[in-house]
């Protein structure tokens, strides 16, 4: 049963490392516009990640203009993502950062881990 399981499974993307909450990531990711394929760059906070084998997500949160928060959740697995990139670790105390939605400016900023 378990080796059905594994052909089935999608396989691991390499180009994802391991993310944690906090993190400062830049997420390159192919978009298809009709017959033409380029790559758009997501700059933000990992927010939290999903740890559920083929299924395992992690969610990006950035400002966009105006001061309007943007989330978009991406497949670990997903052939879709080009690399994605750690700039910075930030020190946090907790797995699910939904408290930064309420915030903006300075108190929306995490200490630098080093």
């Amino acid at each position: 049963m378990t080796d059905i399981l594994r052909t089935i499974e999608a396989p691991e993307n390499p180009n994802v490392p391991a993310l944690m909450p906090g993190d400062a990531v830049s997420v390159h990711v192919k978009i298809k516009e009709g017959t033409r394929e380029r790559i758009q760059e997501f700059k933000g906070i990992v927010l939290y990640t999903h740890n559920n084998g083929t299924n395992s997500t992690f969610t990006v949160r950035r400002i966009a203009s105006n001061g309007v928060g943007v989330e978009r959740t991406f497949l670990t697995r997903s052939p879709r993502i080009d690399k994605v990139v750690v700039e910075r670790h930030s020190k946090v105390r907790r797995a699910r950062l939904f408290y930064l939605r309420d915030r903006s400016g300075k108190s929306a900023r995490l200490k630098q881990k080093f």
